[in-house]
């Protein structure tokens, strides 16, 4: 039987928040450095010694402190992440791309939203910069490339859905002019001739771009474009029912409709239901984007697959190798149609 004696002269326990880099190096029977390689990441260190550290690490339930990393080191582990709309599916998915992308590598995502406002998103990447973040990715937006590239003078900034050049900097751009083409070719090679088009943004370069996809496969096919059928949209599910109604209301005749974005599909597609107007029997609709939902409304909706999570795991590896990692950059796959049962031959 144990004495209180006995008890009391018991060491006590390492509580958590006390266990350093010390303990983790005395625990694998490595030296501190080592073990500071590792979290830092700074050096290749022997896959033993590595294994030996994680599992002293998982062991001890040990936190590194990161405010003293980040005195030591200069950096804080964090990057930025300006997006536009935190409620919509479209970012959530590029943000999952993102997420996996740094997955492992110790950094951790500190996210804004621009709210498509050049004003407040340049305020958010202030707030960020001010909070030392080593890197920055910004998912589309209204700044202007002279504003990025300027913010890019202090970190390193990779940014999607534009194509700029200069220290510092990375983007990818992806061929929206095509996606426009290939969605509105697909109704004109089943016999329509009549094709509306709900517009995104007039100053958003992917909606712009959409549009003259639209217009080229009208001219590729000896069709002309009528005006009237092109409303204009927001790339949002109230803007695309708003939209419809009005194509609807105008009286004029039309045998097909391609929303800019699966979003406005959506919206379109709910003031078609509440006016008993069949899809695809009555109207055929394709969107741009194909969103998880896409696939499981009904009927499931024809549209153009962006590789959205593609492009928030590009960003990601980008920024990665930018600051100093040897992460593989993966090759963006072009905008393709995928054909589900929004649309049939006349």
């Amino acid at each position: 039987m144990t004495s209180p004696d006995d008890r009391q002269s018991s060491p006590p326990p390492i509580a958590p928040e006390t266990i350093t880099v010390l303990d983790v190096a005395r625990e694998a029977g490595v030296s501190a450095s080592t073990v500071s390689r590792i979290l830092n990441g700074t050096a290749r260190v022997a896959s033993d010694k590595r294994t030996a550290v994680e599992n002293a690490i998982r062991k001890l339930d040990f936190k590194p402190n990161l405010f003293a990393r980040s005195l030591k080191t200069g950096t804080t582990m964090t990057v930025g992440v300006l997006t536009q709309d935190i409620e919509s599916p479209f970012f959530n998915r590029a943000m999952r791309g993102i997420e996996e992308g740094l997955s492992g590598s110790g950094y951790a995502p500190i996210i804004v939203s621009g709210h498509w406002n050049a004003k407040e998103e340049a305020e958010r990447i202030r707030l960020l910069l001010a909070r030392r973040i080593d890197g920055l990715v910004i998912l589309t937006g209204h700044l202007d490339d002279a504003q990025i590239v300027d913010f890019a003078r202090h970190q390193p900034i990779v940014v999607t859905g534009r194509q700029l050049n200069a220290p510092n900097l990375r983007s990818r751009q992806l061929d929206q002019e095509h996606g426009g083409y290939i969605a509105t070719r697909h109704l004109i090679s089943l016999g329509h001739k009549r094709i509306a088009h709900i517009a995104g943004p007039r100053d958003h370069f992917d909606a712009t771009e959409r549009l003259a996809g639209y217009r080229r496969a009208h001219e590729e096919a000896g069709l002309e474009v009528a005006p009237e059928l092109i409303v204009q949209g927001d790339f949002l599910e109230s803007g695309g029912l708003l939209s419809m109604n009005r194509l609807l209301d105008s009286g004029h005749p039309f045998t097909a409709v391609f929303a800019a974005n699966d979003q406005t599909a959506f919206g379109a597609r709910v003031a078609m239901y509440r006016r008993g107007i069949r899809v695809p029997d009555d109207l055929s609709l394709v969107g741009v984007d194909d969103l998880p939902a896409a696939a499981y409304l009904t009927p499931p909706i024809t549209t153009v697959r962006q590789p959205i999570y593609e492009m928030g795991l590009f960003a990601a590896h980008a920024l990665l190798n930018m600051l100093g990692h040897r992460v593989p950059e993966i090759e963006l796959p072009a905008l393709e149609l995928i054909v589900r049962e929004t649309t049939r031959r006349l």
